[in-house]
Protein backbone atom coordinates (compact mmCIF):
# COMPACT_ATOMS: atom_id res chain seq x y z
CA UNK A 1 0.00 0.00 0.00
CA UNK A 2 2.86 2.30 1.25
CA UNK A 3 4.75 1.82 -2.26
CA UNK A 4 1.80 2.18 -4.29
CA UNK A 5 1.00 5.68 -2.44
CA UNK A 6 4.73 6.97 -3.34
CA UNK A 7 4.05 5.54 -7.18
CA UNK A 8 0.92 7.50 -7.31
CA UNK A 9 2.39 10.39 -6.48
CA UNK A 10 4.88 10.34 -8.68
CA UNK A 11 2.78 10.09 -11.32
CA UNK A 12 0.69 13.29 -10.26
CA UNK A 13 3.24 15.16 -9.40
CA UNK A 14 4.08 14.97 -13.54
CA UNK A 15 0.75 15.06 -14.48
CA UNK A 16 -0.75 18.51 -16.21
CA UNK A 17 -3.27 20.34 -14.73
CA UNK A 18 -6.45 21.11 -16.70
CA UNK A 19 -6.34 24.56 -17.65
CA UNK A 20 -9.59 26.14 -15.62
CA UNK A 21 -7.52 24.65 -12.85
CA UNK A 22 -4.26 26.19 -13.43
CA UNK A 23 -5.87 29.73 -14.38
CA UNK A 24 -7.19 29.78 -10.78
CA UNK A 25 -4.36 28.90 -9.39
CA UNK A 26 -2.36 31.81 -11.50
CA UNK A 27 -4.82 33.84 -10.34
CA UNK A 28 -5.46 33.66 -6.56
CA UNK A 29 -2.19 32.15 -5.76
CA UNK A 30 0.14 35.37 -6.46
CA UNK A 31 3.44 33.57 -5.40
CA UNK A 32 3.04 30.96 -7.95
CA UNK A 33 4.67 33.87 -10.84
CA UNK A 34 7.69 34.45 -8.57
CA UNK A 35 8.89 31.04 -8.32
CA UNK A 36 11.39 29.95 -10.82
CA UNK A 37 10.09 28.04 -13.58
CA UNK A 38 11.31 24.58 -12.54
CA UNK A 39 9.53 24.86 -8.88
CA UNK A 40 6.07 26.06 -10.44
CA UNK A 41 5.90 22.96 -12.29
CA UNK A 42 6.75 21.22 -9.12
CA UNK A 43 4.23 23.44 -6.71
CA UNK A 44 1.51 22.47 -9.86
CA UNK A 45 2.08 18.59 -9.38
CA UNK A 46 2.07 19.00 -5.34
CA UNK A 47 -0.98 20.70 -5.57
CA UNK A 48 -2.84 17.49 -7.45
CA UNK A 49 -1.21 15.37 -5.16
CA UNK A 50 -2.63 17.39 -1.99
CA UNK A 51 -6.50 18.24 -4.16
CA UNK A 52 -6.40 14.19 -4.48
CA UNK A 53 -5.84 13.14 -1.17
CA UNK A 54 -6.93 15.68 1.08
CA UNK A 55 -10.73 16.57 1.60
CA UNK A 56 -12.29 19.56 2.25
CA UNK A 57 -15.24 20.89 4.50
CA UNK A 58 -17.85 23.87 4.06
CA UNK A 59 -18.41 25.09 7.57
CA UNK A 60 -21.41 27.38 8.12
CA UNK A 61 -23.13 26.63 4.81
CA UNK A 62 -20.03 27.76 2.72
CA UNK A 63 -20.26 25.85 -0.54
CA UNK A 64 -16.31 24.64 -1.25
CA UNK A 65 -15.32 25.14 -5.02
CA UNK A 66 -12.45 24.61 -7.15
CA UNK A 67 -11.46 28.44 -6.51
CA UNK A 68 -11.38 27.33 -2.68
CA UNK A 69 -9.35 24.03 -2.66
CA UNK A 70 -7.15 25.32 -5.37
CA UNK A 71 -6.02 28.45 -3.83
CA UNK A 72 -6.03 26.11 -0.45
CA UNK A 73 -3.92 23.38 -2.20
CA UNK A 74 -1.76 25.63 -3.65
CA UNK A 75 -0.62 27.38 -0.81
CA UNK A 76 0.01 24.72 2.13
CA UNK A 77 2.42 23.13 -1.23
CA UNK A 78 4.35 25.51 -1.23
CA UNK A 79 5.71 24.73 1.86
CA UNK A 80 6.80 21.45 0.78
CA UNK A 81 8.49 22.20 -2.55
CA UNK A 82 12.03 21.63 -0.82
CA UNK A 83 10.52 17.84 -0.29
CA UNK A 84 12.17 15.15 -2.79
CA UNK A 85 10.69 12.30 -0.24
CA UNK A 86 6.96 11.52 -2.15
CA UNK A 87 6.44 9.30 0.95
CA UNK A 88 5.47 12.19 2.91
CA UNK A 89 2.51 14.86 2.50
CA UNK A 90 0.73 16.17 5.30
CA UNK A 91 0.23 12.27 6.25
CA UNK A 92 -1.72 13.25 9.65
CA UNK A 93 -4.35 15.82 7.93
CA UNK A 94 -7.37 14.55 7.97
CA UNK A 95 -9.37 17.55 6.66
CA UNK A 96 -9.77 21.42 5.75
CA UNK A 97 -12.43 22.92 7.40
CA UNK A 98 -13.31 26.00 5.41
CA UNK A 99 -15.22 28.97 6.87
CA UNK A 100 -16.51 31.57 5.36
CA UNK A 101 -15.38 34.60 8.06
CA UNK A 102 -14.11 34.99 10.96
CA UNK A 103 -15.82 31.88 13.64
CA UNK A 104 -16.57 31.50 16.91
CA UNK A 105 -14.42 28.96 18.43
CA UNK A 106 -15.15 27.33 22.76
CA UNK A 107 -11.42 27.74 24.24
CA UNK A 108 -10.57 26.88 27.57
CA UNK A 109 -7.63 28.55 29.66
CA UNK A 110 -5.84 27.15 32.69
CA UNK A 111 -6.08 29.56 35.86
CA UNK A 112 -2.89 28.88 37.95
CA UNK A 113 -2.28 26.07 36.05
CA UNK A 114 -4.96 24.22 37.59
CA UNK A 115 -8.57 25.42 37.19
CA UNK A 116 -10.00 26.05 33.86
CA UNK A 117 -12.02 28.84 32.60
CA UNK A 118 -14.03 28.35 29.24
CA UNK A 119 -15.19 31.13 27.22
CA UNK A 120 -15.23 31.76 23.63
CA UNK A 121 -13.38 33.94 21.07
CA UNK A 122 -13.44 34.45 17.16
CA UNK A 123 -10.28 33.28 14.98
CA UNK A 124 -9.20 32.89 11.69
CA UNK A 125 -7.53 29.74 11.89
CA UNK A 126 -6.36 27.05 13.32
CA UNK A 127 -4.73 23.88 13.26
CA UNK A 128 -5.71 21.20 15.91
CA UNK A 129 -3.05 18.11 17.01
CA UNK A 130 -5.44 15.22 15.82
CA UNK A 131 -5.60 16.44 11.86
CA UNK A 132 -7.57 19.26 11.16
CA UNK A 133 -6.75 22.44 9.66
CA UNK A 134 -9.83 25.21 9.83
CA UNK A 135 -9.57 28.38 7.91
CA UNK A 136 -11.77 31.43 7.10
CA UNK A 137 -11.72 31.79 3.61
CA UNK A 138 -11.97 35.97 3.86
CA UNK A 139 -8.69 35.50 5.42
CA UNK A 140 -7.17 33.09 3.47
CA UNK A 141 -7.77 35.56 0.44
CA UNK A 142 -6.25 38.73 2.22
CA UNK A 143 -3.29 36.82 3.11
CA UNK A 144 -2.52 35.41 -0.53
CA UNK A 145 -2.90 38.97 -2.06
CA UNK A 146 0.29 40.51 -0.63
CA UNK A 147 3.34 37.91 -0.57
CA UNK A 148 5.78 40.47 0.61
CA UNK A 149 3.61 41.32 3.89
CA UNK A 150 5.07 38.52 5.46
CA UNK A 151 0.92 37.32 6.96
CA UNK A 152 -0.30 34.29 5.25
CA UNK A 153 -2.98 32.46 7.05
CA UNK A 154 -2.32 29.14 4.59
CA UNK A 155 1.44 29.01 5.82
CA UNK A 156 0.85 29.77 9.11
CA UNK A 157 -1.88 26.83 9.89
CA UNK A 158 -0.06 24.39 7.59
CA UNK A 159 3.49 25.05 9.71
CA UNK A 160 1.30 24.54 12.77
CA UNK A 161 0.28 20.87 10.85
CA UNK A 162 3.78 20.34 10.11
CA UNK A 163 4.74 21.24 13.69
CA UNK A 164 2.32 18.62 14.64
CA UNK A 165 3.73 15.83 12.79
CA UNK A 166 7.60 16.18 12.93
CA UNK A 167 7.44 17.54 16.86
CA UNK A 168 9.42 20.83 15.45
CA UNK A 169 9.15 22.71 18.76
CA UNK A 170 8.97 19.95 20.61
CA UNK A 171 12.67 19.81 20.48
CA UNK A 172 12.96 23.32 22.02
CA UNK A 173 12.87 21.89 25.42
CA UNK A 174 14.27 18.46 25.27
CA UNK A 175 17.93 17.03 24.88
CA UNK A 176 19.07 14.70 21.58
CA UNK A 177 21.58 13.23 20.91
CA UNK A 178 21.77 14.09 17.04
CA UNK A 179 23.54 17.33 16.11
CA UNK A 180 21.02 18.44 13.98
CA UNK A 181 18.17 18.78 16.69
CA UNK A 182 21.52 20.00 19.22
CA UNK A 183 21.08 22.79 16.33
CA UNK A 184 17.51 23.48 16.10
CA UNK A 185 17.00 23.34 19.49
CA UNK A 186 19.51 25.92 20.54
CA UNK A 187 19.26 28.41 18.25
CA UNK A 188 15.61 28.06 17.85
CA UNK A 189 15.36 28.68 21.29
CA UNK A 190 17.83 31.20 21.40
CA UNK A 191 16.24 33.54 19.19
CA UNK A 192 12.69 32.78 20.51
CA UNK A 193 14.30 34.28 24.41
CA UNK A 194 15.94 37.03 22.48
CA UNK A 195 12.44 37.89 20.84
CA UNK A 196 10.81 38.08 24.28
CA UNK A 197 13.01 40.10 25.63
CA UNK A 198 13.01 42.34 22.42
CA UNK A 199 8.86 42.34 23.10
CA UNK A 200 9.06 43.42 26.97
CA UNK A 201 11.40 46.40 25.96
CA UNK A 202 9.32 47.40 23.60
CA UNK A 203 11.66 47.08 20.69
CA UNK A 204 10.79 47.11 17.08
CA UNK A 205 10.70 43.64 15.28
CA UNK A 206 10.56 42.07 12.00
CA UNK A 207 8.83 39.23 13.88
CA UNK A 208 4.89 39.56 14.86
CA UNK A 209 4.46 39.84 18.34
CA UNK A 210 2.07 37.16 17.82
CA UNK A 211 4.94 34.75 18.25
CA UNK A 212 6.27 35.77 21.79
CA UNK A 213 2.63 33.63 22.69
CA UNK A 214 4.93 30.31 22.91
CA UNK A 215 7.30 28.50 20.78
CA UNK A 216 4.53 26.80 18.60
CA UNK A 217 3.73 30.48 17.71
CA UNK A 218 6.77 31.64 17.08
CA UNK A 219 7.42 28.77 14.87
CA UNK A 220 4.58 29.59 12.38
CA UNK A 221 5.06 33.68 12.92
CA UNK A 222 8.46 32.77 11.55
CA UNK A 223 7.61 30.35 8.58
CA UNK A 224 5.41 33.30 6.66
CA UNK A 225 8.18 35.46 7.42
CA UNK A 226 10.50 33.06 6.14
CA UNK A 227 8.49 32.66 2.70
CA UNK A 228 7.22 35.94 2.53
CA UNK A 229 10.60 38.30 3.52
CA UNK A 230 13.00 35.88 3.37
CA UNK A 231 15.55 38.53 2.56
CA UNK A 232 15.09 40.57 5.37
CA UNK A 233 14.94 37.80 7.60
CA UNK A 234 18.17 36.39 6.56
CA UNK A 235 19.57 40.13 7.33
CA UNK A 236 18.44 40.41 10.34
CA UNK A 237 18.04 36.40 11.72
CA UNK A 238 20.58 35.00 9.62
CA UNK A 239 20.97 31.82 11.95
CA UNK A 240 17.12 31.90 12.25
CA UNK A 241 16.97 32.04 8.70
CA UNK A 242 19.58 28.98 8.41
CA UNK A 243 17.91 26.50 10.61
CA UNK A 244 14.46 27.36 8.89
CA UNK A 245 16.29 26.28 5.27
CA UNK A 246 17.26 23.00 6.78
CA UNK A 247 14.10 22.27 7.76
CA UNK A 248 12.07 23.17 5.26
CA UNK A 249 15.41 22.58 2.96
CA UNK A 250 14.46 25.73 1.08
CA UNK A 251 16.10 28.90 0.48
CA UNK A 252 13.40 31.74 -0.59
CA UNK A 253 15.82 34.31 -0.84
CA UNK A 254 17.86 32.82 -3.13
CA UNK A 255 15.10 31.53 -5.32
CA UNK A 256 11.93 34.30 -4.80
CA UNK A 257 12.17 36.42 -7.78
CA UNK A 258 11.30 40.21 -6.96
Amino acid sequence: MFGFKKWWRKRLLKKSFPENQLAILKKNVPYYHHLPSHLQEKLVGLTQIFLNEKRFEGCADLEITDEIRISIAAQASILLLGSEDLSYFYEDLRSVLVYPKKYVAKVKHRNNGIFVEEGFEQRHGEAWSHGYVVLAWNEVQQGVSDIRDGQNLVFHEFAHQLDYEYGATDQIKQDHNNSHFISWARIIGSEYEQFLKSIEQNQQTLIDDYGATNPAEFFAVVTELFFEKPKELKRKHPKLYHQFTEFYQQDPAAYLKS
